[in-house]
């Protein structure tokens, strides 16, 4: 007969272990937690660690604030109403502080109630601006980014981090693509030439004046060459000369060969 209090009271501790294990939630890094009392939810977020409920009464949503990333695909015009297919990624996450006013209005999946709606409808609005070569470009499809990013966050930034937005690519075409590679070609190839030109006008800018400095020179040289200098560089010439045959001008500037006097000499003896 007393082996049935034993029995009872193992059973107590089942049922008691059994009804601990409802009865904990565990909240993970990276979420928080949503606690639901009998339908009334609990505006103060449950942090990372260990939280009671009461099963039946008490439930505990959690949700993820880690950063996630959705990708989406859009067809949408051109400001000359062609056709782009554009793929963006979003990086974005959930605000800790913003987690139980989110579950309490936002019904399904968070992404795809309260982000993807905008995604699609900001794409739409901010490509239309631009003509399918723009779009095509780095830079534009970078700022184009830019203000898609600026769009959610003014939409859904009370709740939801956009981290970054990214144009992975942009589709066109085929005959539009065709067109626009042609014309970035033919314009690269006008500015190698608008270069090339630049380099020759520097050069002969360089050669001009390197003849104006010669011109320049020669001229200063020309009025430096005076009678007296020429008188002075001639005597100049005959102390420093071992020739023995000497052009000497006269009056009449005609030279005088001085030979002719060392063959008189010669005669003479």
């Amino acid at each position: 007969m007393k082996i049935y209090p034993i029995i009872i009271s193992a059973m107590l501790v089942f049922f008691a272990l059994f009804a601990l294990i409802f009865m904990v939630s565990i909240v993970s890094d990276g979420e928080v937690g949503v606690r639901n009392t009998l339908g009334s939810y609990n505006p103060q977020e449950l942090g990372t660690g260990i939280a009671l409920s009461l099963p039946l009464i008490t439930d505990i949503y959690k949700v993820n604030t880690k950063f996630q990333h959705i990708e989406e695909t859009a067809l949408v015009p051109s400001s000359e109403g062609l056709s782009i297919n554009v793929d963006v990624s979003i990086i974005y996450a959930v605000k800790p502080d913003r987690a139980s006013e989110i579950y309490q209005t936002v019904s399904d999946n968070i992404k795809d109630t309260l982000l993807v709606p905008y995604v699609r409808n900001g794409i739409r609005d901010i490509v239309s601006g631009y003509t399918s070569e723009a779009v095509y470009t780095e830079e534009k499809r970078g700022e184009i980014a830019a203000q898609l990013k600026k769009y959610l966050e003014g939409k859904v930034g009370n709740d939801l981090i956009i981290h970054d937005v990214l144009l992975r690519q942009v589709t066109l075409p085929d005959t539009v693509k065709q067109a626009i590679d042609l014309k970035i070609s033919a314009k690269q190839v006008n500015q190698r030439k608008e270069s090339e030109l630049e380099i020759a006008k520097k050069d002969a800018e360089i050669e001009i004046a390197k003849a104006n400095g010669t011109a320049q020179s020669n001229r200063i040289i020309a009025n430096s060459i005076t009678d007296n200098y020429l008188k002075w560089k001639f005597i100049s010439t005959l102390d420093n000369s071992n020739a023995q045959i000497i052009y000497v001008p006269t009056e009449a500037n005609l030279p005088v060969l001085e030979a002719n006097r060392f063959r008189d000499l010669a005669i003479a003896k």
